[in-house]
């Protein structure tokens, strides 16, 4: 199954309030978007106020932050600082997504820091060993890097592929290294999850 056959559940409504924030971590200004269900998008470096209101025109940027919010925003900065950061109790409003995505988001922030794992070992651990391609499009439509950590999936013999921040592979392998340091494993260790 393929993430375009799958009907999304109902996107955010026009109108309803978002609120972003933008806020600096050891890689570069990163941002956060979110509604009153939790994190709407988050944006990797460059993620300035301007680039923050390209990209959701309608959420109201602002300085001071709801307890969980703050509490995401920490542990983003801390993940990229090189702590080992666990985001999977970080709240996502997920409306938009089609299921198929919503399944590889979940497999992904199952990835613990310091570890990879393939699309095609994504796509198995969906019960679709053919689908690895669509695992790829999924984690290339990200909007939670690194909340949902698309960094720690990698291409066919654990090749760092294609990745959408700013910088493409070279964030991607530069995420890698810092988390592999703070986990005190070499960047690509496999070990199992599924």
């Amino acid at each position: 199954m393929n993430d375009s056959v799958d009907a999304p559940e109902a996107a955010i409504p026009p109108g309803e309030p978002l609120w972003s924030h933008s806020f600096d971590t050891a890689l570069g200004r990163c941002g956060v978007v979110w509604s009153e269900r939790g994190i709407v998008a988050s944006l990797l470096p460059d993620a300035s106020p301007a680039r923050l209101a390209r990209r959701h025109p309608t959420a109201q940027l602002v300085t001071g932050l709801p307890p969980e919010i703050a509490r995401a925003v920490d542990g983003i900065r801390a993940l990229l600082a090189g702590e080992v950061r666990d985001l999977s109790d970080i709240q996502l409003d997920e409306r938009g997504i089609p299921e198929f995505r919503r399944q590889v988001h979940a497999l992904t922030r199952a990835i613990p820091p310091g570890q990879t794992r393939t699309y095609g070992e994504i796509a198995a651990a969906l019960g679709q060993p053919g689908a690895a391609r669509a695992v790829g499009r999924a984690e290339g439509d990200n909007p939670f890097p690194p909340i949902v950590p698309c960094h720690r999936v990698m291409g066919v013999g654990g090749e760092p592929t294609g990745f959408s921040a700013p910088g493409g592979v070279e964030t991607k392998r530069r995420m890698l290294l810092i988390e592999a340091r703070a986990a005190g494993q070499l960047a690509g260790d496999q070990q199992p999850l599924f």
